[in-house]
């Protein structure tokens, strides 16, 4: 039977915890389903999912398309179709395998000069991976440059983070007007993080974009990233994990 994946989407502007907030739904999507196949793609150039995962990544995505497109250069008269032919096996060499989840790093930005015919090989290659997981969760890149790319075209949930401030929102519904012009998705909601106060509340405008959540100022999740450790060893109390929570309920991902 063909699973009804579902897949996750992060996005929002730099600085406002995208990555946290990522590793969080990775974290309650593992204790919620220990039976599901669970994976978590870093879509960030910096690849700061693994580092707030505990997951030490010796392969990238862009690794792989690098050493394809090397190989087309050196072998103009090979079948590309017949090199391509062995990425599957590459990137099952970049997933690494957690406990509970699966974990692929898509690496460095494409840039000028690249063979597209293979990076949209690669995109599909990704896509056929996903449909063999339950949950995929993309902690994107900042901006819109992750949805301008299309590494993934098609995604259940669309889950936006902002902080408080009017740049901040501005940027979701940036994302929002681009992600209804070139990506499919079934719903959609934002996560203010960082709320520092109570008050705030009245000046955030997000636009026809639901709230799902307020994340106040998180010393726990704080402490955690200064000493550089894992997101899943936050305790269930942390704010961080309640906000999450609760926007997973409302979009019915848990």
């Amino acid at each position: 039977m063909e699973r009804d994946t579902k897949i996750i989407a992060v996005a929002g502007k730099g600085g406002v915890g995208k990555t946290s907030i990522s590793a969080a739904i990775v974290k309650l999507l593992v204790q919620k389903y220990p039976d599901k196949r669970i994976l978590a793609i870093d879509a960030d150039p910096a690849i700061g999912l693994s580092t707030a995962l505990g997951v030490e990544v010796t392969h990238t995505l862009d690794g792989i398309r690098k050493n394809v497109a090397l190989d087309v250069t050196e072998k103009q008269r090979k079948d590309v179709e017949n090199i391509l032919g062995e990425v599957k096996f590459q990137l099952f060499d970049a997933i690494v395998e957690q406990d509970g989840f699966a974990f692929l790093a898509i690496g460095r930005p494409e840039e000028a000069g690249c063979y597209c015919a293979i990076n949209t090989y690669l995109r599909k290659v990704i896509s056929i991976i996903a449909q063999d997981f339950d949950y995929v969760v993309i902690d994107g890149e900042a901006g819109i440059e992750q949805i301008n790319r299309r590494v993934m075209e098609k995604v259940t949930h669309l889950l936006l983070i902002s902080d408080p401030s009017k740049k901040g929102t501005q940027v979701i519904q940036t994302i929002r007007k681009v992600a209804d012009e070139l990506m499919m998705y079934s719903r959609l909601g934002v996560i203010i993080n960082r709320l520092a106060d109570e008050s705030l509340k009245e000046c955030i405008d997000t636009g026809d974009i639901p709230i799902l959540s307020y994340i106040a100022d998180d010393k726990e999740l704080a402490k955690v990233d200064a000493m550089g450790e894992s997101v899943l060893g936050l305790s269930e109390e942390a704010r961080i994990m309640q906000g999450v929570k609760e926007a997973l309920q409302k979009i019915e991902v848990i």
